[in-house]
């Protein structure tokens, strides 16, 4: 197929807790080396060629992850994450923006709520994201509310990434809860070997301040700009080599440490085992490689006998492509999802030969799970693959397409949306589990119970 999907957050997850499904036109260059072109389509109207660039490059299917940072916008699961310090920084812009400029006066005339704008810097980073890389400390912090003298955030659709940014409530849940309880932010992870984890941060500290302002109650997306240094101003924004400095608290203990931003490779996949063989694959995001270590989880870290635990609870999104290559992990071919590309019905499929279809497999969902991650989770479920447990999904699948204007910066403008093998239309409905569980550690009990039984029908 010609294009590129990319899921970024749409300007009021961006600030609140969502991501989109977004299309994006690439040139050969990035079709060909996995990342995106140096420019995005350009709108009717700039002067510029209007030609789709679609039918000048082999495309490649993205959906770019949006930091949640608000409860209501994130998907549920009772946090926001943000990832070690991933970006999260489309927004919607009033006509007077000047970070975002032309694309923020295109957004705000679209009048579309999950449209986005983004500037060069933004745009910058999220390219960066989608590549699994990012300039930061190494820090994922998460948005919790209602916890008085706290720094905790739980966004990603879970938690929202210090480093990066996730929201685990739901679009139909968000202000009311917020206006209600204050939010605190906590270290949800420490990257190994990172800036952050040599100076002693541990998941579980509260985020009290990042470079002298006071950040409870702020946006899980604000924190991880200045985290990352990338608020407009800073001394070498976000380039390694700058300095932050954060106030932490550990209990009754308040301190201060001044890090040294640098470049860092985020890891997506992490694998544990929860006892008895059954093997847990946790996936935070989509990027840059993703759906190969999800395979290769599958096919050399899960014992052969036993259950496999797919979490992807405050999952943002990401690459499409990334996603439907995870589905190949447990699928035999035929269809992942299919999208409406402006009016025109195209589908997705996973690889024939190469997916695991015996072991019995649990995906864990919540409210942070979102985009391309509910796209794996609706194939999944419709395909009888794998029983779903949590809470139900964010409910993102809508389609935009980024227009790089005359000033350098991104719109994002919707286009379409997708729907499951079975046909269902995930947006603002979301994937409802097979087996419903709102507490976190009580879903991956139950988990474990689910894949008992399901081993012992086998």
């Amino acid at each position: 197929m010609s294009g590129s999907w990319f899921s970024a957050p749409p300007r009021r997850i961006r600030r609140g807790a969502a991501l989109t499904l977004v299309f994006a036109s690439v040139l050969v260059t990035g079709a060909a080396t996995g990342s995106w072109g140096d420019e995005a389509r350009r709108p009717p109207g700039t002067g510029a060629d209007t030609t789709d660039a679609a039918s000048r490059a082999t495309g490649r299917l993205a959906l770019d992850g949006g930091v949640p940072d608000r409860a209501g916008d994130g998907p549920r699961g009772g946090e926001a994450h943000g990832g070690p310090e991933g970006y999260r920084g489309g927004r919607r812009h009033g006509a007077g923006d000047r970070t975002s400029g032309d694309a923020a006066e295109l957004v705000s005339r679209s009048g579309d709520r999950w449209s986005a704008a983004y500037s060069a810097r933004e745009y910058e980073g999220v390219r960066q994201d989608l590549d699994g890389t990012y300039v930061g400390v190494g820090i994922s912090v998460r948005q919790v509310h209602g916890k008085a003298g706290g720094d905790r955030v739980p966004r990603r659709r879970d938690a929202d990434r210090a480093d990066r940014g996730t929201d685990g409530t739901g679009p139909r849940a968000a202000g009311a809860r917020e206006a209600a309880e204050p939010s605190v932010v906590e270290v949800d992870r420490v990257e190994p070997d990172s800036p952050a984890a040599r100076a002693g941060v541990r998941p579980g500290d509260r985020l009290r301040t990042v470079g002298g302002r006071k950040v409870t109650g702020l946006p899980v997306t604000e924190v991880v700009t200045r985290l990352r240094g990338s608020r407009t101003g800073d001394a070498e924004p976000g380039r390694p080599g700058s300095e932050v400095t954060v106030g932490l608290r550990r209990g009754s203990n308040e301190w201060q440490r001044t890090l040294v931003r640098t470049r860092l490779a985020s890891e997506p996949v992490s694998v544990d085992q929860l006892g008895s063989g059954v093997t847990r694959i946790k996936v935070s995001s989509f990027t840059k490689g993703t759906g190969k270590r999800v395979r290769d989880a599958v096919a050399q870290q899960a014992p052969k006998d036993a259950g496999i635990v797919l979490d992807l609870r405050g999952n943002a999104g990401g690459l499409v492509d990334e996603s439907v290559a995870a589905a190949s992990a447990f699928l035999d071919g035929g269809l992942v999802a299919t999208y409406d590309d402006r009016g025109t019905q195209r589908a997705l499929y996973a690889a024939e030969g190469v997916g695991d279809t015996d072991r019995p497999v649990v995906v864990l969902v919540d409210g942070g799970t979102m985009s391309a991650a509910e796209l794996l989770t609706g194939a999944l479920q419709d395909r009888g693959r794998a029983v779903v447990v949590g809470s139900r999904t964010f409910g993102k699948g809508t389609v935009q397409v980024p227009s790089r204007m005359a000033d350098g910066s991104v719109a994002e403008l919707t286009v379409g949306r997708y729907t499951t093998p079975a046909g269902r239309d995930v947006e603002g409905e979301g994937i409802a589990p097979d087996l419903s569980v709102d507490s976190r550690s009580k879903a991956t009990d139950r988990a474990r119970t689910v894949l008992s039984g399901l081993e012992a029908r086998s």
